[in-house]
């Protein structure tokens, strides 16, 4: 927004170069400082001079003063300017981007915010919030990473890459001896379903062959207690295997399970622009890998709206 006087605009350059001209004491010096030429500036201050009807600098003398009218409204500029840089200053430190995730954040995913962030000169939090989006149905957070995008949601969702899956049973299950399972004989045991955040159902399975429910929960850690209970088994991506342990849970490799898909989510409409970059950023990062973040996981295929979007229509560079 330019602002108006009279019928003339004046514009935020203009101030510059009068502020300038005033601390360096010559039309020359603020040409230097500004790394523009001396006629710019002179045109500059001149324009501003005619829209406000008044003259600011007095050109009698060898040296450059201001007029009374010009000491009066240099005090209100500088006044005005750090009003100005206070605003902008509040506006930078609430521009904090939040992440938000509902258990196991990646170590890759990590790596990479935290390149992106200090790439971009942006700061960043994660936001643990067990919820089907993360956060990002309330605003808690900007951006979100999802093992399970909800389809009644208004959110987009970007593919990064899969995960197989683990099975986790009791240590007191008579499966926590097998060296492997399969994923169809898995239908034959009660399931522990974590129902907000969980990537396992029963609808994994085909109609006719579904496992019972044991147990329903609502985030990642009444989950592993419910496992470790023995009130059914589950299955989490391999990575979870690595990271969270349980004197009474042991992980089982599987065999046919289908894997399980990670992506990042952003609001359907009103995306916050730094989650916007961020989406840009994650499409390029992983898609160079080939959507696989973990050896021996195969690339993803894209099957999600909006996804394409994200990437063909992300113009921003890290350090835009």
């Amino acid at each position: 927004m330019r602002p108006s006087v009279g019928n003339t605009d004046v514009d935020l350059s203009q101030f510059r170069c009068f502020i300038a001209v005033v601390e360096t004491g010559s039309f020359t010096g603020a040409a230097r400082r500004l790394h523009v030429t001396q006629p710019t500036v002179s045109r500059a201050v001149q324009r501003l001079e005619s829209a406000l009807n008044a003259r600011l600098l007095d050109r009698s003398t060898r040296h450059l003063s201001l007029t009374p009218e010009g000491r009066a409204f240099h005090a209100d500029l500088t006044e005005a300017y750090a009003h100005l840089d206070r605003a902008i200053s509040r506006l930078h430190s609430s521009s904090v981007l939040r992440i938000g995730f509902c258990w196991l954040l990646p170590e890759q995913f990590s790596r990479f915010v935290a390149r992106f962030a200090r790439e971009a000169g942006v700061d960043f939090e994660f936001v643990r919030d067990d919820t089907a989006t993360a956060g990002l149905d309330d605003g808690r957070t900007h951006a979100a990473l999802l093992r399970r995008v909800p389809r009644d949601r208004p959110v987009t969702a970007l593919p990064l890459w899969q995960e197989p899956r683990v099975a986790a049973v009791a240590r007191t299950s008579p499966l926590a001896r097998r060296d492997h399972l399969d994923w169809a004989e898995l239908a034959d045991w009660p399931l522990v379903r974590n129902a907000v955040s969980g990537t396992t159902a029963p609808e994994l399975w085909p109609p006719d062959r579904r496992p019972a429910v044991g147990a329903v929960c609502g985030n990642y850690d009444e989950w592993l207690e419910a496992v470790a209970a023995d009130q059914g088994i589950g299955t989490v991506p391999e990575p979870a295997a690595r990271r969270t342990s349980h004197p009474s849970v042991v992980y089982v490799p599987l065999r046919k399970a289908p894997p399980v898909q990670v992506s990042l989510a952003l609001p359907l409409r009103g995306a916050h622009p730094l989650a916007e970059r961020l989406a840009a950023a994650a499409g390029r990062e992983f898609r160079r890998s080939g959507g696989s973040a973990e050896p021996g996981v195969p690339p993803h295929r894209d099957r999600t709206p909006g996804a394409k979007h994200l990437i063909s229509g992300a113009k921003h560079s890290f350090t835009a």
